[in-house]
């Protein structure tokens, strides 16, 4: 009796438990298919049709907010801003990470505590002077002074956690390379950022969708159109008295298929790495 018991609290654990998910799942993922079902309507039927799938599906949306978002132009940029800014701080963070957490250097906490601190700072409150700052140095409408200011954005919180993770790794890991011949650069490249990978999947994700989806930022310091992100062609199915809501969430799902897709592709890291870095702690 007792064990029957202990089953029945099981299966009841298990069927709240499951529902709870069941229910988050849903209420995440039915905003993204309301986007995708109202993408495929016209401005007559998304007002008045509330089926789940609408009768006749409106293919044209995506052609039309293609063409007239000018979302080659704002791919292209989003694309080249993207990896060139992620790229820039997972090099720059790791390399930090790792000097933060294995070297030892005069004023070396406080340099960290100071990077930890600028996540405080919200973006906004830091705009005057990063465009000051950016037109002194000739890099106001430039591309690489918006990804400077980008990597700048997401260093403090990569940082954070690499150093986390580095200074997890075991001593033995880094003797041991030392011992067979390896400096400083080689132990990072090699020992370190591969038992990292976890970390900088996490990093990447990140930054790849904080990078994608940026709006004020690229407006404060970009004045030429064609240099504009992916996000400024949204703005331009909203007009002065009606918004055309089929078209932008048309557009909206084009801009969301990249970051799935960066996602997808990087989650088996994450999972690996619930095991990864069980070991390195």
């Amino acid at each position: 009796m007792r064990l029957n018991r202990y089953i029945l609290q099981d299966i009841c654990k298990n069927t709240v438990l499951h529902i709870f998910l069941l229910t988050v799942t849903i209420s995440c993922l039915f905003p993204i298919f309301w986007m995708v079902r109202s993408s495929l309507m016209t401005n007559q039927t998304i007002f008045v049709d509330h089926s789940f799938f609408p009768g006749q599906l409106n293919w044209q949306n995506y052609a039309e907010a293609w063409v007239k978002g000018r979302f080659g132009i704002y791919f292209f940029n989003s694309i080249i801003y993207t990896v060139s800014v992620v790229t820039g701080i997972v090099v720059v963070s790791s390399m930090a990470a790792f000097a933060f957490s294995r070297l030892y250097f005069p004023g070396r906490d406080l340099i960290f505590y100071i990077f930890v601190a600028a996540m405080m700072i919200p973006l906004p409150g830091s705009f005057v002077p990063l465009f000051v700052m950016m037109n002194k140095l000739h890099l106001v409408n430039t591309r690489i002074g918006y990804i400077l200011c980008m990597i700048n954005v997401g260093l403090s919180l990569s940082i954070l956690l690499l150093k986390t993770f580095f200074d997890k790794m075991p001593s033995d890991l880094e003797d041991a390379a030392r011992i067979d011949g390896c400096n400083r650069w080689q132990i990072w490249w090699h020992v370190a950022l591969p038992l990292a990978r976890p970390a900088l999947a996490v990093i990447v994700i990140y930054n790849s969708l904080n990078v994608w989806n940026e709006f004020i930022l690229a407006n404060l310091l970009l004045n030429d159109k064609t240099l504009m992100p992916l996000q400024t062609g949204l703005m331009a199915f909203n007009g002065a008295f009606q918004v055309d809501y089929p078209v932008l969430m048309a557009g909206l799902t084009m801009t969301a298929i990249p970051i799935v897709v960066v996602y997808l592709m990087m989650q088996k890291h994450i999972v690996k790495g619930l095991s990864s870095g069980a070991v390195v702690g």
